[in-house]
């Protein structure tokens, strides 16, 4: 058993003044709506059923928390890119976000999930420029790694590692393999989460 086995729902936040006290230690699950971000929380703290995930891409309209004790929070927010909502109710979120990063103390860093197969979009480049300006460490998820073969697999780390150079991204980003399906990665996530939750 580890600390993320015991985490549990906390509360869904419609906007910022919602959200529990600016204290104790959170870390952000931040991605494209179809990255397989709910998978990801649910694999990470090894409970099915955890984050709701959904057939149909966007369904996260809040920041959603859970508690993994009492001073330390994972934070589930509101898919990006894909969700058929209007675009006012868009931008509303992206303004949200962007004062969330900003602005919460707590924060201590933010895992952003990227389909392998399609790593790097603009709205990830953006989230990885919000980050930086906010000086916000980043961990990547490559997830549905099992979807390639391992040589391509490696082959695609490789390559957005070179793209994040490239962009001048690469500082204070880090990037790992990761399949919910398959639990591959799931250490080496934890293990990140770790060196931010102080554990």
């Amino acid at each position: 058993m580890t600390i993320y086995h015991q985490t549990t729902y906390l509360i869904s936040a419609h906007t910022l003044a919602q959200l529990p006290a600016d204290e104790g230690m959170e870390i952000a699950f931040a991605g494209r709506s179809n990255a397989g971000k709910s998978s990801a929380i649910n694999a990470i703290t090894g409970q099915r059923r955890l984050a709701r995930t959904s057939k149909t891409p966007g369904r996260t309209q809040q920041l959603i928390l859970f508690k993994l004790d009492e001073t330390r929070r994972l934070v589930d927010l509101p898919g990006y890119g894909y969700a058929k909502v209007p675009l006012t109710l868009k931008l509303q979120w992206q303004k949200t976000l962007e004062r969330y990063l900003q602005t919460r103390h707590c924060l201590r860093g933010v895992v952003l999930m990227m389909d392998i197969r399609h790593p790097l979009t603009d709205y990830d480049q953006q989230m990885l420029v919000g980050s930086r300006s906010s000086n916000m460490p980043v961990h990547i998820l490559l997830t549905k790694a099992d979807k390639l073969s391992h040589g391509k697999q490696l082959a695609v780390l490789q390559q957005v590692q070179k793209n994040l150079i490239t962009l001048e991204l690469a500082k204070e980003t880090t990037l790992q393999l990761f399949s919910a399906l398959k639990l591959i990665g799931i250490e080496a996530a934890q293990q990140r989460l770790n060196q931010w939750l102080e554990l």
